[in-house]
């Protein structure tokens, strides 16, 4: 077998049945201890774009089941804000009625300490405050839901490829800076759905691999017997692994991050040590999280052992 530490999840919207989105703080306790069972030992509930009291009451469970986490659990790390500062014109899943202007007034009304990272289309960021407020706050700024091509004043992308200006052979857009800045980090969804294989090949060619984060943008279905569930005031159907909605817009993943590694490994995209590299060390050093796991895989790239440190 071979060991590796755990992972990490910094994009994650459910799983087991679970959505984030509207679930008790025992039920966010119960994906937390299903989530270290599946070689997770920290991860970023993921809130997305809503209305902004339900964002604050969201806030306020996940930050209850932290409290009560205990040792043998995925650690919450922080909250994953995606909207709903976003851009409506990659707006995807997200419903648009509840996308707001980059305000920093607006954001006040449901800033809280356990936010560490935000998705925003920084090209609407038209003084400069937004950002700079949130600098001011430590919160790494991720750009997403987005068309703008200037990512100098953001940490990281999220789910490279989609829902951004997309890449072109002319002119700048949201993914050539993406690929080209060397600093920032990128969100990469391996489940071979969201990007293809060969794209997945030219980005870890492109990519410095020690700034690549895979992530799944699991949703509730990952790992449950659910065909159809109600996502972002939407249905989603389940189609054989495929996640999207009546007009086939893809949502999320029905992959769990231990899935992304081995379906990576399992082709040979990825080298199974790069592919651990990118869900689990990077992440380990970028977020500052100490790991409290050990996870054993056997040859063909499945977990079969775990041990809490």
């Amino acid at each position: 077998m071979i060991e590796t530490a755990g992972l990490v999840e910094q994009h994650i919207h459910g799983a087991f049945g679970t959505d984030l989105m509207n679930c008790s703080s025992a039920q966010v306790t119960e994906l937390s201890e299903l989530l270290a069972e599946h070689g997770v030992c920290a991860y970023f509930p993921t809130i997305m774009t809503d209305d902004l009291d339900l964002i604050k009451e969201r806030i306020k469970i996940i930050k209850e089941a932290k409290i009560h986490q205990n040792a043998k659990s995925a650690q919450i790390a922080g909250i994953h804000l995606e909207g709903p500062f976003i851009n409506p014109e990659k707006a995807g899943i997200h419903n648009p009625e509840y996308i707001l202007p980059l305000d920093v007034e607006l954001y006040k009304e449901i800033e809280d300490e356990i936010i560490k990272i935000i998705t925003i289309a920084p090209e609407l960021d038209y003084s400069g405050e937004f950002i700079k407020y949130l600098k001011t706050q430590n919160i790494k700024i991720s750009a997403g839901h987005c068309l703008g091509s200037d990512l100098s004043e953001v940490n990281q992308v999220t789910h490279l490829y989609n829902a951004m200006g997309a890449f072109s052979h002319r002119g700048k857009s949201t993914t050539v800076s993406s690929l080209t800045n060397d600093k920032i980090y990128t969100e990469l969804i391996g489940d071979s759905l969201h990007v293809s294989d060969e794209v997945i090949s030219i980005t870890l060619k492109q990519k410095p691999a020690d700034k690549i984060l895979l992530i799944s943008d699991a949703l509730p279905p990952a790992h449950s017997t659910i065909s159809e569930t109600l996502f972002a005031g939407k249905k989603i159907y389940n189609k054989n692994g495929k996640l999207t909605d009546a007009q086939g817009v893809i949502a999320g993943s029905s992959l769990l991050l231990c899935d992304i590694v081995k379906n990576l490994a399992e082709k040979n995209i990825m080298k199974f040590d790069d592919a651990i590299k990118c869900a689990s060390t990077n992440q380990l050093r970028y977020h500052q999280i100490k790991n409290n796991l050990k996870v054993f895989w056997d040859e063909n790239f499945k977990i079969k052992k775990i041990e809490h440190i």
